[in-house]
């Protein structure tokens, strides 16, 4: 088989759009208008919210903008992880202590069931498999970093996660190397295109108006600004994660991360059997630059992680291009994985971008006084963290309008996190490819010397990062 990169469909959105097809493009924005609600962004948190917001009160105008067509971004292009990591718990055990951080675990555990009701309910056939998540080590670092993970999982309540060495990793999964394993059942594999597809049928039935090809340049209280004119709400809710930056005043807010994927072609059954895999878990490990991967309904392996992760100015790409390097990269990562795979032919690549706040923190805001609201930031951890937010923006904008009062998420620790801005150019690129150089080069390291202690050098690139 021909196993080079450069034979593969590079970019054209994602694999998944090539597998289920682009949609057909929504009417933009024909003039000034004006809503009960506008949401910016047609990904999963503008269309989850937008849904919530719409059941619980469906007399409410609610017009949804998108610079392309709902899925465009992240929420077409990520790795089908739905399960129940939120980033920046940590840091909110911190500020807000234990038993809140606690909260928002057992919330996120329920998104993840949350989302499958909800899809079952509408009709949405999105490749659901609820196989959990497996979380491999392949080092004696990465084995000592899982089981203080596991441990901490045990300590935010998650008492039905389990904790497995190499022959119990093996019956699930045969990675190569893998010396243990942390598994959680709250965790789905699914198809992001046809979830987020679905999704967008599902509130146009509601009657939210959609508006495609219609970019906001600016939002300031009570407008969403377009070139097509102008839309007034007394809400406008900013739901636009990693695409945050091209927004008038916001390109320091959140860095646009670029995480990049690769698909292979269909597996044959003698393929599977080497590798096992039987119960669809998402895969991922405990390097420092870590892979995710699914297998998908149509028998291929998904494989993601960081190729170039910054582009100088917070740029995005516009159709998921990405570089020979890093598809070579990635195909390293899946035959070190599984070398019985050391032919498979690489079909699809491509790339998109993900919300990173400086502090590594999602978070979820209503500002009471203007009526601007926002929720993102999710660091990779956004198909689920998306349905949750949702769900708290609608309870903070029913609770602002007096339809509601204070409900069990808008307690949540990461309701109304403020962050500093990130650094201005040229240290935001010099400080994002700085870490990830430091980030690979100490799983390196970790691989050439085994030892139980994690790098130094990670170390010193999570004080860089300010993840810690």
């Amino acid at each position: 088989m021909n196993s080079s990169a450069s034979s593969a469909v590079n970019g054209g959105v994602s694999f998944w759009y090539a597998d289920d097809g682009l949609p057909a493009v929504r009417e933009p924005l024909t003039g000034d208008a004006s809503a009960d609600v506008v949401i910016v962004g047609g990904g999963y948190t503008g269309l989850w919210t937008a849904y919530y917001l719409k059941k619980a009160a469906p007399f409410l105008r609610i017009t949804v903008l998108e610079q392309k067509f709902c899925g465009y971004g992240a929420s077409g292009r990520n790795g089908g992880w739905l399960y129940n990591g939120i980033a920046g718990r940590d840091r909110y055990a911190r500020l807000h202590g234990h038993e809140a951080a606690v909260r928002l675990q057992k919330a996120m555990n329920d998104t993840v069931a949350e989302v499958v009701a909800v899809a079952r309910a509408e009709g949405i056939d999105a490749d659901i498999e609820q196989g959990g998540v497996l979380e491999v080590a392949t080092t004696p670092a990465q084995l000592a970093r899982l089981k203080a993970f596991h441990a901490q999982e045990l300590a935010y309540g998650e008492m039905d996660r389990e904790l497995y060495g190499a022959r119990r990793t093996a019956e699930r999964i045969r990675v190569a190397d893998a010396v243990g394993s942390t598994w959680t059942p709250h965790g789905a594999r699914l198809h992001p295109v046809k979830l987020v597809k679905g999704l967008a049928a599902a509130v146009e039935a509601l009657g939210v108006t959609i508006h495609e090809s219609t970019p906001v340049t600016e939002i300031r209280p009570k407008h969403a600004v377009t070139p097509y004119g102008t839309v007034r709400a007394p809400y406008v809710l900013r739901c636009t994660e990693g695409f945050t930056a091209a927004l008038k005043g916001q390109r320091r807010t959140w860095l646009p991360m670029n995480s990049s994927m690769i698909a292979t072609e269909p597996l044959t059954g003698e393929q599977w059997a080497a590798i096992g895999w039987a119960g669809r878990e998402t895969l991922g490990d405990l390097a420092h630059a870590y892979m995710y991967a699914q297998r998908t309904a149509d028998g291929r392996i998904a494989l993601g992680g960081r190729g170039v992760p910054y582009r100088f100015g917070s740029r995005t790409d516009n159709d998921g291009r990405t570089q020979e390097a890093t598809i070579a990269a990635l195909r390293d990562i899946l035959t070190r994985f599984f070398p019985s795979l050391a032919g498979v032919r690489i079909e699809h690549a491509w790339s998109g971008v993900l919300g990173v706040p400086r502090d590594w923190c999602a978070t979820v805001t209503l500002d009471r006084s203007t009526g601007l609201g926002w929720a993102g930031g999710y660091v990779g951890s956004g198909v689920a963290t998306a349905n949750l937010a949702a769900r708290t923006l609608r309870d903070l904008v029913r609770q602002d309008s007096g339809q509601g009062g204070r409900t069990e998420l808008t307690e949540l620790p990461w309701v109304g996190h403020r962050v500093r801005k990130w650094e201005p150019e040229p240290l935001r690129w010099l400080g994002v490819q700085g870490m990830y150089a430091t980030y690979r080069a100490a799983d390196r390291r970790e691989r050439r010397y085994p030892d139980t202690r994690s790098s130094r050098l990670a170390r010193l690139a999570d004080r860089v990062a300010g993840r810690h």
